[in-house]
């Protein structure tokens, strides 16, 4: 039996138990797909997690250590001053609560009743007091990142307006501008030596965080409810268990 998956979890963390809460990755599960959510949440059963990729984890701590270095000294990195952007990291007591997982930036949703919460990874505040949201990516690919233009980059930004709504949710003053601050592994060195050099980019972005009333709204009536939601026509967990069932189906030594 893996120690890494427990797909039953405790009843007191599912919709209605007393330590529910709804994080904001949560949230982007519904919007991919109602049916993993409702399993999930309502029923109990998560999907296989994917397996954390440490080095990524690393460049996370050694991006946020390096910023508060900067955040000390109540002074701009270098590479906010090589993008121009007019702004310092921002120092605030519960910055360490906000990164935290399970933690995060918290707030009660009135009209659910919902504890709605999301980790950021950082928080850069400009000249007119704005707090600007700032999350870490890294990757390893050929050419430079200057765009987030794939498909499933939409997660990210919704993950952005997530945290800005949050961080609005509790008073802030919260720029629509947010950043992604990607560090890109080269692949074509010569040797490895023990090291890997990065190529540091920062991506600005506009969010519009007015998508998320209505979606913890829409999530409190699916909960509520007693059916399960359809699948989310591009979600390959439900593509997989419906090929499951088929073929099982034909089987049936091997139920």
């Amino acid at each position: 039996m893996s120690d890494y998956y427990k797909p039953h979890r405790n009843p007191n963390w599912n919709y209605s138990g007393d330590r529910w809460r709804l994080s904001r990755s949560k949230i982007d599960l519904f919007v991919e797909c109602k049916k993993c959510f409702y399993i999930d949440n309502k029923l109990g059963t998560a999907r296989p997690p994917g397996y954390p990729f440490a080095l990524n984890s690393a460049v996370d701590a050694l991006l946020k250590k390096e910023f508060d270095i900067y955040r000390v000294q109540k002074k701009a990195h270098p590479i906010m001053e090589k993008y121009r952007i007019d702004a310092i990291p921002y120092e605030n007591e519960n910055l360490d609560i906000w990164r935290e997982n399970f933690k995060g930036v918290s707030t009660k949703h009135k009209a659910t009743g919902f504890t709605v919460s999301g980790a950021v990874d950082d928080v850069w505040v400009n000249k007119k007091g704005e707090l600007m949201v700032v999350d870490y990516k890294s990757t390893s690919k050929e050419g430079s990142i200057t765009a987030l233009d794939q498909d499933w980059h939409i997660g990210y930004k919704r993950q952005m307006e997530v945290y800005q709504w949050l961080l609005r949710q509790n008073g802030f003053k919260v720029s629509n501008t947010g950043y992604f601050v990607y560090a890109n592994a080269f692949k074509n060195k010569k040797s490895f030596d023990a090291k890997l050099d990065f190529e540091m980019t920062v991506i600005a972005y506009e969010g519009d965080d007015s998508w998320i009333d209505g979606t913890l709204k829409d999530i409190k009536k699916h909960l509520d409810e007693d059916n399960v939601p359809d699948a989310g026509d591009s979600c390959d967990y439900c593509r997989y268990r419906d090929a499951v069932e088929k073929v099982t189906e034909k089987q049936p030594s091997l139920l």
